[in-house]
């Protein structure tokens, strides 16, 4: 059972209409069709046992305001009672019981149980394609480490060594430097910057590993740098036609890259370069550099949730824009 929420009391039926207004936050809550979301999740229930549970789609909105304002649970439960746009935008009125930092949680996991992460994001994107927001001109490919929130494990274990506390994350090396968490790889559509499709992965894991599940075959052409080369996935590209413009890479006992390719790969890399601003926005903005999570599972959800709030506050730039 759930608890029916919203009803506006008499206290807000005369606040002065700018009071507890935001604007973006009421555009964005225009830009989907917030009711198929709800579809998806309208099973839920997050209440402590024998308690009526909090609608399921005011909670997927709890969770995307969380991304947006980089907010733990805690947070976001003090953020829920003190601001009124905030609770506006969720569907509670003034009256209404807000959930506690408990509550988020358990609706997080029942999520990553239930696998619906991926899910709502899907559904979030196929409504953006229909709104005619994803221009498929090409798919734009990279990848961006992500710290573990565990303490980094010993040297002294040995290289490679795992934690205890968070055994999906890794080590690799990028550089001169050592990371060990996970890694984010991301299929941008190039014109719009919108995020089309993920992969969560430990760091170890070759960006070229997982590149195939980040192509949506209906793009023009798939653009990479060099890390994604390979003979296979080239004439893979050119067998479903789709233009390959994969950056070229020196081989073994070849002493540099003709003209040409370096030409192209010059080319290639200017029409890659918005994918950074992704990578940049979510650190910046979202504080994405390192996990809040342990395990994989509830760190893909946070991964999700990330840029369901990316691709919705880069919509309505998009929409603003025209």
């Amino acid at each position: 059972m759930h608890r029916k929420m919203g009803n506006q009391s008499m206290i807000e039926a005369f606040l002065p209409e700018q009071v507890g207004r935001n604007e973006r936050l009421e555009r964005m809550d225009e830009v989907v069709d917030w009711n198929e979301i709800g579809n998806l999740v309208e099973n839920i229930y997050s209440a402590r046992e024998g308690k009526p549970s909090y609608p399921p789609l005011m909670m997927v909105k709890v969770l995307i305001l969380q991304q947006w304002y980089n907010a733990s649970d805690p947070e976001m439960e003090a953020a829920l009672l003190d601001r009124l746009s905030f609770r506006r935008f969720v569907g509670l009125a003034l009256q209404d019981d807000s959930p506690d930092h408990s509550t988020i949680s358990r609706f997080r996991k029942q999520l990553t149980d239930r696998g619906l992460g991926e899910k709502l994001f899907e559904e979030l994107g196929r409504q953006l394609d229909n709104r005619g927001l994803i221009v498929k001109k090409g798919t734009l490919m990279d990848a961006t480490l992500v710290e573990a929130q565990v303490r980094r494990p010993s040297m002294s274990a040995g290289a490679g060594a795992k934690s205890t506390t968070d055994p999906d994350a890794d080590w690799t090396r990028k550089g001169h430097k050592s990371y060990f968490g996970y890694k984010v790889h991301v299929g941008v559509d190039a014109g719009s910057g919108l995020v089309r499709t993920a992969v969560l992965t430990p760091a170890k894991v070759n960006d070229s590993e997982v590149a195939d599940g980040l192509i949506s075959r209906d793009e023009a052409a798939v653009y990479a740098d060099r890390a994604y080369e390979s003979k296979a996935r080239r004439r893979w590209l050119k067998s479903i036609g789709i233009n390959d413009r994969i950056m070229h890479r020196s081989h073994k006992n070849q002493p540099g890259l003709p003209h040409w390719q370096q030409r192209r790969n010059n080319l290639i890399s200017r029409v890659r370069a918005p994918v950074e601003k992704v990578f940049g926005t979510l650190k910046r903005t979202y504080g994405y550099r390192r996990v809040r999570y342990m395990g994989h599972k509830r760190n893909e959800t946070e991964m999700w949730f990330k840029l369901m709030a990316y691709n919705l506050r880069r919509a309505d730039r998009l929409i603003l824009t025209g």
